[in-house]
């Protein structure tokens, strides 16, 4: 008999026999949207719900050592799913990137195109920007080899960087 006020304890579902095929079946469709949520991708999201009723699986006959089998089986999957992504960045930093063929005329059209543009320029305008973007110059020497200071240089460069956006240029 119990006494008034004490706590009764009733069997939790997860604990006794609890047949796998249960398991899985109460619990695949919650495991798989979480999965979803985290990786976006139903594939990937299905292959870790996969992996981790497998590992689940595996550990079945001693299920009653796990104080959570819903914890253990989602901490398992994020777990792998970490993993995923780490394996991800580690092989994307051994990529190799592929150097794409030149095509001298397509670098002859560029050359061409970028002349017309800088032709459309006042001379001095060009100067400043010939100087400061193409050589590297900085503000100073760039005013010294005009014969200008250098915040009428960095004007010049502004107002050249202007007008071959109005023009067209890209990201002039």
């Amino acid at each position: 008999m119990q006494e008034e006020g004490e706590i009764v304890r009733l069997p939790s579902p997860t604990t006794g026999s609890l047949e796998f095929s249960t398991f899985y079946a109460e619990e695949h469709e919650h495991l798989f949207k979480a999965l979803y949520f985290v990786t976006g991708h139903r594939a990937d999201a299905y292959d870790l719900m996969q992996d981790a009723f497998l590992k689940l699986w595996e550990r079945w006959d001693s299920i009653d050592q796990i104080e959570d089998p819903t914890a253990y089986l989602f901490r398992v999957a994020l777990n792998g799913s970490r993993m995923r992504a780490r394996a991800a960045r580690r092989a994307a930093k051994r990529l190799i990137a592929m150097d794409t063929p030149v095509d001298a005329f397509d670098e002859v059209n560029m050359r061409e195109d970028v002349r017309h543009l800088l032709l459309s320029l006042a001379p001095r305008k060009r100067a400043a920007l010939v100087l400061l973007d193409l050589y590297g110059y900085g503000s100073e020497e760039a005013g010294k080899i005009l014969g200008v200071r250098a915040s009428t240089v960095r004007a010049l460069a502004t107002q050249g960087r202007a007008v071959l956006r109005s023009a067209g240029g890209i990201d002039a």
